[in-house]
Parts: structure tokens; C-alpha cells; sequence
């Protein structure tokens, strides 16, 4: 389903089940809602899950920056158009956390309980990597590809994972007829803007609802040096660490993922 209010851009999203507490799923950089598919479909049916793409990645639109405020906005407004204002527990990973936490410091209303998967309200490590990944997408030349491939082989001499050539591929969409290849992702908006999609915004407010901050064993983007700001932004959080998981916690280790999930989404308020 795809819907917009006003003059706001466009947001795409795929609904999962049809019963139980809605469930809104938020990306990270580079991703678009389907990567949550296999968790949404295992939530089934306790929970209803709604995959969104985020503005500037899949098929949602683009916009003109990529302030988290911003963009905590778009989904703001697209949320209360399309749900009527019900509120709905928020899950977001990476960047999507970061949209996620700004969306529920700014409107409350809109977020029943919020999980943010391995990131932190504070600057990201990592901004090299991604610049570099940005990089080698830019450096494709989409006027000679002739299938999906071809843009494969002209990154392995930058990218060295199949994994990661992969997960960044499915941005890279066919057009019709003789149009070519393009980029779903915004990338020069993107790459234009990385570090602020690294940083966090300066904000004040609090969160007074359960907020479940799940973090992976292996990965550095939650620190003990994160937590006096987490806590401060949002009281009542609970951290639990997923053991043997990196950054990408909910294709890493799936099952405890959606346990985790699960028994905190459905929990009696404490």
C-alpha cells in the first residue's frame, strides 16, 4: 500500500497478518521493508506487521534531506493518516531506530512501545564504511548493464562480501522498456548527508513507554557509554543483548530476534 497526506512524500509499505497489535518495522541505511519479511510472517498471529520503506529507499519517495527530524515527520504524518492517529508499537533498526526514536520523542501519541535494534541516540561509528559503499555504487555504470549481474561484477573489485554485494543490489531496479537500470535509493542525497544520518539530533524531550533496546554481542554500536542518554531519552528502557549477533540482529539470529520481540510486545504494561 502506498499513501500520502497533503504534500507529503509518498510512503510505501506491504501489511503482514490480519489480527493482533500493529506493528510498524523501520529499516536501516540501504535496506527497504522486505528485509523484515521472515520476522513479520513468524509474528503471525499475535501480531499484524507493517513493512515500510523509508523515504529515500524502496519504492517510497524521495526527499529533499535526510535530517532524522525530517524524516521522523514524513513517517509521523503518513502514520496518523493511515491509521487515524491509533497508536502502533514502533521497531526500528540501525537508521530506522534513529527515525524511530525521534519519531516517538516528537509524538508520543503515535507509539505504544518502541524497540531500537542495535544503534544508540548518539554519533554512529561506521561513517567510513558506508562512505565507501556509497562510493561503489556511484562508481557503477548503469548504461552497461544488461542484467543484474553485470552490476555484481562491477563491484567485486570494491566490495568483497557476496553478502553485503547482495543486500545492496536489491536497490538496483529495471526499468521498462529500453530505460535501463536506476537506483531506488536515493544515493546522492544519501552520500550528500551521511553525516548526519551518523549523528543523532539534540533533543529533550522523553519517552514514558516500554522501550525494549536490543543490541548485538558483537557489535559496536551500542556501547556502556551510550547508556546514560538512551536512559535519560527514554526511562523505562529494558537492554537485552542478542548473544552471537553482530549489527544486523534480525537476520543474524532470526529466532531470538522475533522471541525477543514477541514476549515484549505482548506483555501485560509494567
Amino acid at each position: 500500500m502506498s499513501s500520502t497526506a497533503d504534500d507529503a512524500p509518498t510512503i510505501h509499505a506491504t501489511e503482514v497478518g490480519d489480527s493482533g497489535p500493529r506493528v510498524v518495522f523501520l529499516h536501516g541505511l540501504f535496506g527497504q521493508g522486505r528485509n523484515f519479511t521472515q520476522a513479520a510472517k513468524a509474528l503471525v498471529p499475535d501480531l499484524r506487521s507493517v513493512l515500510v520503506d523509508l523515504p529515500n529507499h524502496g519504492r517510497s519517495a524521495w526527499t529533499e534531506e535526510a535530517d532524522y527530524v525530517v524524516v521522523a515527520e514524513v513517517v509521523a504524518t503518513w502514520l496518523r493518516t493511515t491509521y487515524g492517529g491509533e497508536p502502533v508499537h514502533l521497531v526500528g533498526h540501525s537508521m530506522g531506530g534513529k527515525v524511530a526514536m525521534v519519531l516517538a520523542l516528537a509524538h508520543p501519541d503515535l507509539v505504544d512501545r518502541l524497540v531500537v535494534v542495535d544503534i544508540s541516540p548518539a554519533t554512529s561509528d561506521g561513517a567510513g564504511e558506508f562512505e565507501h559503499l556509497l562510493g561503489a555504487l556511484a562508481g557503477v555504470d548503469l548504461t552497461m548493464l544488461e542484467r543484474r549481474g553485470d552490476a555484481d561484477e562491477q563491484l567485486r573489485g570494491t566490495i568483497n562480501d557476496e553478502r553485503v554485494r547482495g543486500f545492496l543490489l536489491q536497490n538496483l531496479r529495471s526499468g521498462s522498456g529500453d530505460s535501463g537500470f536506476r537506483w531506488q535509493a536515493n544515493l546522492d542525497l544519501l552520500r550528500r548527508e551521511l553525516a548526519d544520518i551518523g549523528g543523532f539530533p539534540d533533543l529533550d524531550s522523553t519517552f514514558d513507554h516500554p522501550v525494549l533496546w536490543m543490541a548485538g554481542e558483537r557489535s559496536r554500536y551500542v556501547l556502556p557509554e551510550h547508556e546514560p542518554a538512551m536512559r535519560r531519552l527514554f526511562p523505562r528502557t529494558t537492554l537485552v543483548t542478542i548473544k552471537g549477533a553482530g549489527h544486523w540482529v534480525h537476520s543474524e539470529k532470526p529466532e531470538a530476534f522475533v522471541s525477543a520481540l514477541r514476549v515484549f510486545l505482548t506483555a501485560a504494561d509494567r
